[in-house]
C-alpha cells in the first residue's frame, strides 16, 4: 500500500492551470463555425474600419467566453491598429467601470477614482484612439449584468454614437449573454437600436461525444497518466451532462483530484468525484451572489427565508415584508427583482387575473442560497 501513497512533496497535477474555468486551451474544438462568424464580424476593424456588432448567446459553459478569448489573442499578436478589450460585466457592470478598463487597456493603469468625471476619462479614450488611429473592439461578457438600472442602453449609446461627438472614432462590440430569455433587441431603447443591430451568433449545448473530447483533454493535459481511471471519466462527463454547464466539470474534476491529494492517494475514487459534485453543481450560485451588493444581498435573503415556506412568491407581498427591514421604494425593490432574474437567481414570471401578477420563483435550494450568503 505504501507505493500507492503520494510522497508529501509529489502532486496529482501535471498543469493545474488547465483545470482552471477561465483557462484557454490550445486546442479549442467544437466551436469552428461560431469563431469564422466572429472573425468575419471582426474583420472590417483589421482593415481600419468599424467592426460590425455581434451577439453571442448560448447557455452558461458552451464556449462564448473562450471563443472571444482566443480570437482576442489571435488579434493581438497580428496587429496593434486593433485593441481588443474584454470586460467582465459581473465585475464591472456601470458605465464608468466599463470606459475605465478600456481607458486602462489602452494607457496601462486605470485612471483617478476620484475627482476625474466620466467625461473626462471617454474623452481620453477617445483622443487616444483618434491620435493612434486605433479601432476599437469591446466584449461585453455576461452583458445581463448591464440590464439592471439601464446600463446597457448608457454603455452602447457612449460606444456605438461616440463617433457623432468624436468624429473617426471606430468602436465595435460583442455582447455575451448567457440567458436564453433575454432579447437584446428589445432590452435596448430605439437610439441604440438605429446603431446596434448586432449579428445573433449561437452557442449551442455540448453534446455527449463533445463533453467526452473536451474533458479528455482536460485530464490528458491537467493530470499525470493514470490518475483519473477510464471507467471514472464517465461519472465525469455524466455529472457535466446533469449540470448543463461545461465549467462545472471542469471545477469538478479540480476538487476531486485536489481531495484525492489530501488523501495520498495516487488517483481518484468514485467518492471524489461524487463529493466534488455536490460542490461544484452550485457553481453559478457562489460566484454570483459574490457580485451582489448590500441590498440585492438582503432582498435575495428574504426571497431564499420565504421560499422555504412558499414556492412561488407574489412580489408585491415579498416587497410588504422586505419594507418593513429595508428602507427602500417599489421601483428601487422591483429593479434589484429584474436583475436577480437578470443573473440566473430567480425566475419571474407574470400571471393574468386582476391584473398582471408578478411572481418570483427561486433557482435554487433555499438553504443553499442563505448558505452562500452567509
Amino acid at each position: 500500500m505504501k507505493k500507492n501513497l503520494l510522497m508529501w512533496d509529489e502532486t496529482l497535477f501535471r498543469d493545474p492551470e488547465v483545470l482552471e474555468i477561465d483557462y484557454v486551451p490550445e486546442q479549442f474544438e467544437f466551436r469552428d463555425d461560431q469563431m469564422r462568424e466572429l472573425a468575419f464580424q471582426i474583420n472590417p476593424g483589421l482593415r481600419g474600419g468599424r467592426p460590425m456588432n455581434s451577439v453571442c448567446k448560448g447557455l452558461p459553459g458552451t464556449g462564448k467566453t473562450t471563443s472571444i478569448r482566443k480570437l482576442f489573442q489571435e488579434i493581438e499578436e497580428t496587429t496593434k491598429k486593433l485593441v481588443p478589450v474584454y470586460i467582465n460585466c459581473q465585475i464591472d457592470n456601470t458605465k464608468f467601470a466599463i470606459i475605465s478598463q478600456i481607458y486602462k487597456k489602452l494607457v496601462g493603469h486605470l485612471p483617478p477614482s476620484s475627482g476625474t468625471s466620466f467625461k473626462q476619462v471617454f474623452d481620453a479614450v477617445a483622443r487616444h484612439l483618434k491620435k493612434e488611429e486605433i479601432v476599437l473592439l469591446v466584449a461585453l461578457d455576461d452583458a445581463n449584468y448591464l440590464l439592471y438600472e439601464n446600463e446597457i442602453n448608457k454603455v452602447l449609446y457612449t460606444l456605438l454614437r461616440s463617433h457623432e461627438t468624436y468624429e473617426g472614432t471606430r468602436i465595435g462590440v460583442i455582447v455575451i449573454i448567457s440567458d436564453m430569455d433575454v432579447d437584446l433587441t428589445r432590452a435596448v431603447d430605439a437610439r441604440v437600436a438605429s446603431v446596434f443591430r448586432p449579428t445573433e451568433i449561437y452557442f449551442p449545448p455540448y453534446g455527449d461525444a463533445e463533453v467526452r473530447e473536451i474533458m479528455k483533454a482536460r485530464v490528458m493535459h491537467g493530470l499525470f497518466s493514470g490518475v483519473l481511471p477510464e471507467e471514472l471519466l464517465d461519472l465525469v462527463v455524466e455529472q457535466t451532462l446533469k449540470s448543463g454547464d461545461l465549467r462545472v466539470g471542469i471545477d469538478l474534476l479540480k476538487r476531486a483530484t485536489l481531495s484525492a491529494e489530501r488523501a495520498a492517494r495516487r488517483n481518484i475514487e468514485r467518492d471524489d468525484i461524487c463529493g466534488a459534485y455536490e460542490i461544484s453543481r452550485y457553481l453559478h450560485l457562489a460566484y454570483t451572489v459574490k457580485t451582489l451588493k448590500g441590498e440585492e444581498r438582503q432582498i435575495l435573503q428574504s426571497l431564499a427565508e420565504r421560499s422555504r415556506k412558499e414556492h412561488e412568491m407574489n412580489a408585491g407581498d415579498v416587497y410588504k415584508s422586505v419594507k418593513e427591514s429595508l428602507s427602500i421604494g417599489y421601483t428601487r425593490f422591483y429593479e434589484i427583482v429584474k436583475k436577480l432574474d437578470a443573473v440566473r437567481l430567480i425566475n419571474l414570471q407574470y400571471r393574468e387575473g386582476k391584473g398582471r401578477t408578478r411572481i418570483i420563483t427561486l433557482r435554487y435550494d433555499p438553504v443553499k442560497v442563505l448558505e452562500y450568503l452567509s
